[in-house]
């Protein structure tokens, strides 16, 4: 195509039923962006909510190849509007990557644009610090640090056990750097706590809810590593479960609690139910067979494939399929040595899967992956996956979901180009721009 800017324009006039923001954000997400000095944030003494590392390091390069970006902490998420291509408002999560031809930077006025090939395309937006972060618990600790929000403030994002006990290269996902996104924040030296206390969270909470006065705030996510033995003496679905209980005894209703686990025995799932959790994602990461036990050793280990679905249509019974959401990471089905050799196969795999889950009412939804550099795919896989198949697929789960007649899932904010404000990744600005149905 001779330029980026070619091939994104070639895309949108090839899909043109795909929202052109979501284009621009699929490829941001891909492929990272790079930030001017005069882009970044002034860290938690700013004005600009800077981005919090909340599980993963969503980036292109460690911390130490990052450059300024390491030292000034680039935003949480940018908002995209306006440019040649009259971009409606669209909310992109930072993935920094400093070799990137899209790059964020202030112009003669200090008004702030997403350039690419060194062309404005569009105007950015920065999230404004929200007067909840301003705040420090008793203890010292930021509510950043305990409780960052993501999705430009409407969700909360607890990742209350920061490390995974899938470890090492034979059980490690083979595109996830949780642990190594926890090594790297303590060789840096900036907080990042292991194991949340949940006397500190529901402090975080009060905090967020007290200066939350627009109610902007609206659902929250309990998450981490896996746990295949214990932590602090209980299993993974007591040990996320209780802080769901806590949460939901002190603040009932207030928030819609979501909660991230592997795909547990139906009993354990009921435990989620009873502690007060109302949407459940036990991820699916990838469809074909051959590639989970390749990139999910770990999961294909401890609990395997096919139980893993099982337990997923099992869990509706107890959730009901609504309110089911599985993740998949979007674009590793591509990704060398073992993944699919063109985008065509790719599609109709991942398509496969789509079906299978949504013929039974259970939406997934999906994150675009980012080959962050100390992961095995990211190291094998720089680039990541072709923009065409993360258009394709945005096209073929709009298709699915209309062809099962299933509504944008709950606990996801609004959907249409304009409006969304999920962040890593474009499938709620794809879908038609009704009003969701938040009820669980």
């Amino acid at each position: 195509m001779g330029s980026r800017t070619a091939l994104v324009e070639d895309l949108m006039e090839r899909f043109p039923h795909v929202p052109r923001e979501a284009v621009f954000k699929e490829d941001l997400l891909r492929g990272g962006v790079a930030f001017d000095p005069s882009a970044l944030s002034d860290n938690e003494g700013g004005e600009v909510k800077p981005k919090s590392y909340f599980i993963f390091s969503f980036d292109h390069g460690t911390l130490p190849e990052l450059g300024e970006a390491a030292l000034r902490r680039p935003p949480e998420e940018i908002i995209l509007t306006g440019g040649p291509y009259d971009l409606r408002r669209t909310v992109v999560s930072v993935r920094v990557n400093p070799s990137s031809p899209y790059r964020v930077a202030a112009d003669e006025h200090g008004m702030l644009g997403l350039y690419l090939d060194g062309k404005r395309i569009s105007d950015v937006g920065v999230p404004p610090m929200p007067e909840y972060y301003k705040h420090k618990l008793s203890n010292g600790k930021s509510v950043m640090e305990v409780a960052p929000t993501i999705q430009w403030g409407y969700l909360i994002y607890l990742t209350v056990f920061r490390v995974c006990q899938y470890f090492g290269a034979k059980e490690e996902c083979q595109y996830c750097d949780i642990n190594h996104n926890w090594r790297q924040h303590k060789a840096a030296g900036r907080p990042y706590t292991g194991v949340k206390d949940v006397e500190e969270v529901l402090e975080a909470l009060e905090i967020i809810d007290k200066y939350d006065t627009a109610k902007a705030s609206t659902a929250y996510t309990l998450t981490g590593g896996a746990i295949t033995k214990t932590v602090s003496g209980r299993d993974e679905a007591d040990f996320y479960g209780h802080y769901a209980k806590a949460i939901e005894e002190r603040f009932p209703g207030r928030w819609i609690g979501k909660v991230v686990a592997q795909a547990l025995p139906k009993a354990d799932v009921q435990r989620f139910k009873d502690y007060g959790v109302q949407i459940y994602h036990p991820n699916y990461e990838v469809w074909d067979e051959y590639l989970f036990k390749m990139y999910c050793p770990g999961k294909e280990r401890y609990v395997g494939r096919d139980e893993w679905h099982r337990r997923i249509l099992d869990s509706a019974e107890i959730f009901g399929a609504r309110n089911v959401i599985p993740n998949f990471v979007a674009g590793v089905e591509m990704a060398e040595p073992f993944g699919f050799k063109t985008v065509d196969e790719a599609i109709a795999s991942t398509t496969e899967g789509l079906r299978f889950f949504m013929s039974k009412g259970i939406t997934p939804r999906f994150t675009t992956w980012c080959p962050e550099p100390t992961t095995p795919l990211g190291k094998a896989n720089p680039q990541g996956a072709p923009l065409e198949y993360h258009i394709r697929l945005l096209q073929a789960y709009r298709q699915t979901m209309e062809d099962f007649g299933l509504a944008s899932p709950p606990g996801y904010g609004p959907p249409g180009p304009g409006r969304a404000v999920f962040s890593v990744s474009s499938f709620m600005d794809s879908l038609p721009a009704t009003e969701p149905v938040e009820a669980v």
